[in-house]
């Protein structure tokens, strides 16, 4: 199987337009056999039992936190990109901006604080377009 996506890391940091998508997110504890939420943006199997990304609006009931907001990273990476995610966080890390990042397949996504999300948004948007 060949990796689809762009996998050279200049070309990934110049070209990566991070995109603030709509609403307010939570990450969430799924009860022991409890059904997840059909509206999960990101769904992850533990060994303590599942964890998902909802927005706020459907975390009722489940035990939630880290309100935050989505950002997607619009180039198409590779999945076997090396060093992508590293850099993006490293400068998110630099601002003291937490993040939480998740792969998909065809793009980057960015879970940062909520109250930090439009400073999120201009540390990446700097990092696109210079070092």
């Amino acid at each position: 199987m060949s990796s689809s996506g762009e996998s050279d890391l200049a070309v990934l940091l110049a070209g990566m337009t991070p995109r603030l998508r709509p609403g307010r997110y939570l990450y969430a504890a799924v009860p022991d056999g409890g059904p997840v939420p059909s509206g999960a943006v990101v769904t992850v199997a533990e060994d303590e039992g599942t964890t998902v990304v909802v927005r706020d609006s459907e975390a009722a009931g489940l035990e939630a936190e880290y309100p935050c907001a989505w950002i997607t990273l619009e180039v198409r990476s590779s999945l076997a990109a090396v060093g992508f995610l590293a850099a993006v966080c490293a400068r998110l890390a630099e601002a003291g901006i937490s993040v939480n990042p998740v792969s998909g397949f065809h793009h980057d996504h960015l879970f940062v604080p909520w109250e930090r999300r439009d400073e999120a948004l201009a540390v990446l948007e700097r990092r696109a377009t210079g070092p």
